[in-house]
């Protein structure tokens, strides 16, 4: 079985759980550590967890709300940490003394294993030194975690193809970033190619995956000046084919409900 809970999803921290079982065998992922680890670790009992309860950690990308706490996470629990080589390089002040070989190298295309997690890296179009998001399987189903992007390139598409459950930015509405207090630059690069989705955006995206056994799609990493629940719902739920309140979307501060893939 494989299920995933977000934990926070947002500028203020990123963090997200998933988990595979196989027999008696329960492997769990941690996806970012943008949240601090007292905080992780609040959000985490509201789970039933403790970080004693994780196996590892995938960082996407070096923007603070997605490793800032990374350094800390990896002292206290010792547990190997998966980024790309790009992102290792432009993290290097921040990882400093963590030992070389709690790093581990993930790269783009190439399938490595956590217990009963087969994870799938795969490069996206972000603002940031190497970006990698992640497919998650448990070799039957398979769960597309996918935020902070500025497009959908055709690799991207073809990652998420056949997945059962996603984890998918829906960051702002074009309308409210274009008449936001944001300086000019910043909503340039928030709509710039390298920036974020909008709620139009990760719709089309949704469309080009959508296929009947995708039962699960939780909105994430919204903004919470450019966009709301309610926009981000109606933009899936005209793809989706169902009401709107009944799309998913994760909090800021509680992130979402357990959800199986």
């Amino acid at each position: 079985m494989l299920r995933f809970k977000n934990l926070g999803s947002g500028s203020a921290g990123n963090a997200t759980l998933v988990e595979a079982r196989d027999g008696q065998q329960v492997s769990r992922l941690l996806i970012d550590c943008g949240l601090r680890v007292s905080e992780l670790r609040r959000r985490l009992q509201s789970a039933g967890l403790d970080l004693s309860d994780l196996d590892g950690l995938f960082v996407t990308h070096e923007h603070s709300d997605h490793v800032g706490h990374t350094h800390r996470f990896a002292q206290e629990t010792g547990l190997p940490v998966w980024m790309s080589e790009g992102t290792r390089l432009a993290c290097q002040a921040e990882l400093w003394g963590l030992p070389s070989g709690q790093l581990q190298t993930a790269r783009d295309g190439v399938t490595f294993g956590l217990g009963a997690l087969a994870l799938h890296p795969f490069t996206v179009p972000h603002d940031a030194r190497e970006p990698l998001q992640l497919r998650c399987s448990d070799g039957d189903r398979c769960l597309g975690v996918l935020t902070d992007l500025g497009h959908a390139s055709a690799h991207v598409v073809q990652a998420l193809q056949g997945c059962h459950a996603l984890l998918l930015e829906a960051n702002h509405d074009v309308g409210m970033l274009s008449r936001s207090s944001y300086p000019a630059f910043l909503r340039q690069r928030i709509a710039g190619p390298l920036g974020h989705l909008s709620n139009a955006d990760a719709a089309a995206l949704l469309q080009a995956v959508h296929h009947p056994g995708l039962s699960c799609v939780v909105a994430a990493h919204l903004s919470e000046r450019n966009n709301t629940p309610s926009l981000a719902q109606a933009a899936f739920s005209a793809v989706l084919g169902c009401l709107a309140e009944d799309v998913l979307v994760a909090d800021p501060q509680t992130g979402s409900d357990w959800h199986t893939a």
